[in-house]
């Protein structure tokens, strides 16, 4: 069964977005669409979450549920060498594209401040590259399954 403080989670996300939406639309400054960006990302991920909650709590769903779980558990626990590799380098993978993700919202800041010109071409050329590492990330790991398949 999933985790209560899942659900927590989740709406805690959606009233954090609700309000950076509201605190966009009331307030009157060069940063509104960023706020209000940053609030509907927010409030959708806790849409989500909360979502995935409700649906594998459901009555029917509770025993796909545990044979999902209990499978995942087989798996992990069959190649743990390989999987705590692969975990090494699935949180260095993320953490690039947290600096990524940082560096577009920086970037726009600047440029919604004026302070830098061609911000749009920095956005633009740092929201690429954000595409183009979640692309390489799928691409190699599929290249590397078909490998030790």
């Amino acid at each position: 069964m999933k985790k209560k403080s899942e659900l927590v989670i989740g709406l805690f996300y959606i009233v954090a977005g609700l309000a950076l939406i509201m605190t966009g639309f009331l307030i009157d400054s060069a940063l509104d669409s960023i706020i209000i960006g940053c609030g509907a990302g927010m409030a959708g991920g806790g849409i989500g979450t909360v979502a995935r909650y409700l649906y594998w709590t459901a009555p029917k769903n509770r025993e796909r549920y545990r044979e999902k779980i209990e499978n995942e558990n087989i798996e992990l626990h069959d190649e743990l060498k390989v999987k705590l590799r692969d975990k090494a380098g699935r949180y260095t993978y993320s953490l690039g594209l947290l600096v990524i993700c940082v560096s577009i919202l920086v970037f726009s800041v600047l440029g919604s401040l004026e302070l830098i010109r061609g911000e749009r071409l920095i956005v633009l050329y740092l929201s690429g590259y954000f595409i183009f590492q979640i692309a390489a990330g799928i691409v190699i790991f599929r290249c590397l399954l078909r490998k030790y398949q």
